[in-house]
């Protein structure tokens, strides 16, 4: 059976930097949940303080309703996949997988015999008596998984497994790291800067930024509501409007662009008239129309711009345009729908949605200080 963590505001500080601040969160037992941002930004900090390999400054890990003060790494009901995997290469692959059973003293018939099992899960079923560096680095990657499981952990802690993979390769283990998760229904714990990772395997994200746990939520939720501007901007591409809020109706913001264009959104958490705001609009929501097009009404906004080049990028097109500001807004098309694109160097406009864009208010973690917490991870 898989178990719950839970981390009571926890904080982990290395001399006079805060690696984590005041974190707390509840992760659901047979959940995939993955802690997402920037290098550097307090995630494998947490996984460390779950795992035991940190004691944290203040607050307190639970595993299963149990504080885990005091508790080291070795007793703790968990496994942790590092990035490099530390599979070792003068054994043949069994072995590696039977390592943590044979140091509990587990016989060598029944190591082979859970080793084979456990292959079988991983899809390996004829790896057993191959050497490591026989193997691809899709396949060394779910010998280490094998081998996490192989100690029956009730939670399994992933420290970016993927990041040294290929982009096709990355994209299939996605797949493969779900599939086993759902299999087992073990707690997995998951750590990675890649958004697209954390999109497509999790039941829920949390975003962090500078040790600060900014949102937690389903993709979805992460992806169409950010909570704030770091959000907006980490997860996924966004145009982003400098302005003012000027008014709130209801639902919806009246948001002056710095040329003066008034704009309509969604407003997001928080914000009032007094806020300092940006307005956010995803590339993909945005249509690029030939002038006089359309009607401007509340339920649209039009912004005139001037068409600067198009890239192909396979199923889309990025549209670069500049508006009167000279700032850059990017327009992303379907492929089929190419040849409506205005030819280079003409004036548009770009038409969206009010309820497709958001005002966000602006955030003092809006960047990550990536140098001091790089640091201070590797020291940890």
């Amino acid at each position: 059976m898989s178990e719950g963590v839970e981390l009571s505001s926890v904080s982990v500080t290395f001399g006079s930097y805060k690696a984590v601040d005041d974190v707390s969160i509840r992760i659901r037992p047979g959940e995939f949940f993955s802690f997402l941002g920037p290098s550097g930004c307090g995630k494998t900090t947490i996984l460390r303080a779950i795992s035991g390999f940190i004691t944290p400054s203040q607050g307190v890990v639970s595993i299963g309703g149990r504080p885990m003060t005091g508790i080291g790494p070795n007793k703790r009901p968990t496994a942790l996949i590092f990035q490099n995997l530390a599979l070792f290469p003068l054994m043949p692959v069994w072995e590696n997988i039977a390592f943590g059973l044979e140091v509990r003293g587990v016989s060598k018939a029944d190591r082979r015999n859970r080793a084979e099992e456990l292959l079988q899960l991983v899809d390996l079923p004829d790896a057993a008596g191959k050497a490591i560096g026989q193997l691809s680095g899709g396949q060394k990657q779910r010998v280490a998984i094998a081998r996490a499981l192989a100690v029956e952990p009730k939670v399994m802690l992933l420290d970016e497994p993927l990041s040294a993979l290929d982009l096709k390769l990355r994209q299939h283990m996605r797949h493969e790291l779900r599939s086993i998760q759902k299999r087992t229904n073990i707690t997995f714990i998951y750590i990675t800067h890649d958004q697209g990772e954390a999109l497509a395997m999790s039941d829920r994200i949390g975003v962090m930024s500078r040790g600060k746990l900014q949102q937690v939520g389903t993709p979805e939720q992460i992806y169409e509501t950010p909570d704030n501007g770091f959000v907006a901007s980490f997860v996924g591409e966004n145009n982003v409007f400098s302005g003012k809020l000027e008014k709130i109706s209801g639902a919806l913001g009246a948001f002056r662009t710095q040329d003066g264009t008034m704009l309509h959104a969604k407003v997001g958490p928080g914000v009032t008239v007094t806020s300092a705001v940006h307005l956010y609009i995803r590339p993909q929501r945005i249509a690029l129309e030939a002038l006089g097009g359309r009607t401007s009404n509340i339920a649209h906004n039009e912004l005139p711009v001037v068409v600067q080049r198009a890239s192909f990028e396979g199923n889309f097109v990025n549209v670069f345009t500049v508006d009167h500001q000279g700032s850059e807004r990017v327009v992303q098309v379907p492929s089929e729908k190419s040849a409506s694109i205005p030819a280079v160097g003409s004036s548009a406009n770009l038409v969206f949605s009010t309820d497709k864009a958001i005002i966000l208010a602006d955030d003092h973690l809006s960047s990550c200080d990536v140098e001091a917490p790089v640091v201070a991870e590797e020291m940890a």
